[in-house]
């Protein structure tokens, strides 16, 4: 084995650095599905407080008994804070859109943006990701998985969110605590979450499946045709590349960082 040309961006389910210590060369396809992955999580930030799903739900069973003033309702988007963690591409194309409802944008990242990046945005920084939490009417996690980022949104970070507050993860979800947020769903402390990934894929917690103020989705971020087949492409410029004897244009060079 001399090369992996990974499908995709993450390369959590490679070891890089046995991979580097074998002197395997890894590539993947940056780029490709960050306004994709986007779409998806802006497609939970605004169903969530409206309570999307289980308006969907009500009308299946065929228990809508016609409009009330007081049915189902939501909040208003309009002057909420979204906190995001992580302002990648993912992160600042989910900035772009949530900008363009009237939310107000927090984030937190290991290093702050450039001033003139924040002011595109309307992004404010926040130094802890503690303080995000506590300030964030919904929080949008957008980071990669690590050692460092496992579980960091933990039992005692889930208890700092408000009261009400939303959390999606379309990143991995190694990121999460599962039982501290299903405790914090269950118990009312959060009022929703929505979900695109999870910690045992394809397993899906059935707790998660029985509460009505949670969207499960099966890791779609990615899913569209045109990412997929630029993707693809990438996949192919790669190998064609490494076999012409040249350094693939994405090369993932923290396999090489990690070699000793």
């Amino acid at each position: 084995l001399k090369l992996i040309a990974n499908f995709g961006a993450g390369t959590d389910h490679i070891d890089l650095a046995a991979a580097a210590a074998r002197g395997i060369m890894v590539t993947n396809t940056p780029g490709v599905f960050t306004d994709d992955t986007a779409d998806i999580a802006m497609e939970m930030i605004i169903g969530l407080p409206r309570r999307v799903r289980e308006g969907i739900a009500l009308v299946r069973r065929g228990e809508w008994t016609g409009w009330t003033p007081t049915a189902l309702l939501g909040v208003k988007l309009a002057g909420k804070t979204l906190g995001i963690v992580g302002m990648g591409r993912i992160g600042q194309a989910v900035a772009h859109r949530a900008r363009a409802f009237g939310l107000a944008i927090a984030y937190h990242n290991r290093k702050r943006l450039p001033a003139a990046v924040e002011s595109m945005f309307g992004a404010r920084y926040v130094d802890t990701l503690d303080a995000l939490m506590e300030e964030a009417d919904i929080v949008t996690l957008h980071s990669p998985a690590n050692a460092q980022s496992r579980q960091m949104i933990d039992a005692r970070r889930i208890g700092l969110m408000k009261p009400g507050a939303c959390l999606i993860n379309t990143a991995r979800g190694d990121l999460v605590d599962q039982d501290a947020m299903i405790a914090a769903l269950e118990g009312g402390h959060l009022s929703g979450a929505g979900l695109d990934v999870y910690p045992d894929e394809p397993q899906v917690d059935p707790r998660l499946l029985a509460l009505p103020n949670v969207m499960t989705l099966p890791h779609i971020g990615s899913a569209t045709r045109e990412g997929r087949a630029e993707s693809g492409h990438k996949v192919i410029a790669n190998i064609r590349a490494w076999a012409d004897g040249h350094r693939p244009p994405d090369q993932v060079l923290s396999a090489l960082k990690n070699a000793g």
